[in-house]
């Protein structure tokens, strides 16, 4: 065999293996945040399984000045499980079969990809393995779509150096947040937007301020409040952020870059004013600093949807590191 004919057949080989490794990859999943595909034929979307569906997937976020729901349902027939219906980065797949049965399968069809497979006998059997498994649903899909929220972000980045030599954490955030204050101990960003603005204030307290249950919400409120006296206010005198006096806010237990973490969600208020809207506060235990490190993500749009301008905060702040 002459050089020539070994090099056509290196190059055919080479081109053959390139394009198997090509069409084995997993096409990219597509999609808006926080949205399902839901494949479900439409008698049992239009009965009782849709509405347990609707309860449970749709039901209203928490901490929002508006109800808005957890995610954003679309609903297809089975014969339209091909084609694009397929690059949806979430799909609930519910059909009636001769036996119950639920899986969770990873990138069935493209990368990242969520398919949660539910099938049963009769309603009643889809709906009882909707209520058991649905918390495990909603947790997987909440984490997946923070994932990719912070890879959207992680496309273009502000300099954070100044965070960083600041706070000693690494966190990514996106161009578009500008520096509006900086204090020794207190940062505040925001970032303009059609229907207002989204802002994140990091700041570190003494690690004393924050009591243990049963006081841990009392203190929060208390510490934001102070935070708001201090550095935020309207244009008018005497107006200062607050915690919404009308509502008490939502305490969880974290953790958030492996230490414990109180996350406050509920709505702000300008006091002596008409502006409102929701936050998301997380109170970071940081034991290694001697102190309570703070992140908190809060929006003002009263003519725009809130969810998923504050999923983009939550995906920011969980996005940190604390470094040694």
């Amino acid at each position: 065999m002459n050089k020539t004919h070994f090099l056509l057949l290196l190059i055919s080989f080479l081109l053959f293996s390139c394009r198997n490794k090509s069409d084995n990859l997993p096409r990219k999943a597509k999609g808006k945040i926080n949205t399902i595909s839901v494949i479900i034929e439409n008698q049992l979307w239009n009965g009782e399984v849709g509405d347990s569906i609707r309860n449970k997937f749709a039901s209203p976020v928490i901490g929002l000045t508006e109800e808005e729901p957890l995610f954003t349902i679309n609903q297809y027939p089975a014969k339209l499980m091909e084609g694009f219906m397929t690059d949806s980065r979430t799909i609930i797949v519910v059909k009636k079969e001769e036996k119950n049965e639920f899986s969770a399968k990873k990138n069935q069809y493209a990368s990242p990809q969520n398919v949660f497979h539910i099938s049963g006998k009769t309603s009643a059997d889809i709906l009882k393995i909707i209520e058991i498994n649905a918390p495990k649903i909603i947790q997987t899909i909440k984490e997946t779509e923070i994932t990719e929220n912070q890879r959207i972000i992680r496309q273009s980045l502000l300099n954070t150096k100044t965070i960083t030599n600041k706070f000693h954490i690494s966190i990514k955030i996106p161009k578009g947040y500008l520096y509006v204050l900086q204090e020794n101990n207190f940062v505040w960003l925001k970032k303009e937007i059609t229907s207002g603005n989204t802002s994140i204030l990091i700041y570190q307290v003494p690690i004393s301020s924050i009591k243990k249950d049963p006081n841990a919400i009392a203190n929060i409120i208390k510490m934001r409040d102070s935070i708001g006296d201090l550095y935020i206010s309207g244009t008018e005198p005497d107006t200062r952020m607050i915690t919404e006096e009308g509502y008490a806010p939502y305490l969880f237990k974290i953790k958030l870059d492996g230490k414990e973490t109180y996350e406050t969600k509920g709505t702000w208020e300008l006091k002596n004013d008409f502006m409102s809207g929701p936050f998301i506060n997380y109170t970071i235990e940081d034991k290694g600093h001697d102190r309570i490190l703070v992140l908190e993500g809060f929006c003002y749009s009263p003519s725009k949807e809130e969810r998923d301008l504050m999923h983009e905060l939550e995906s920011i702040i969980k996005s940190i590191v604390i470094l040694n």
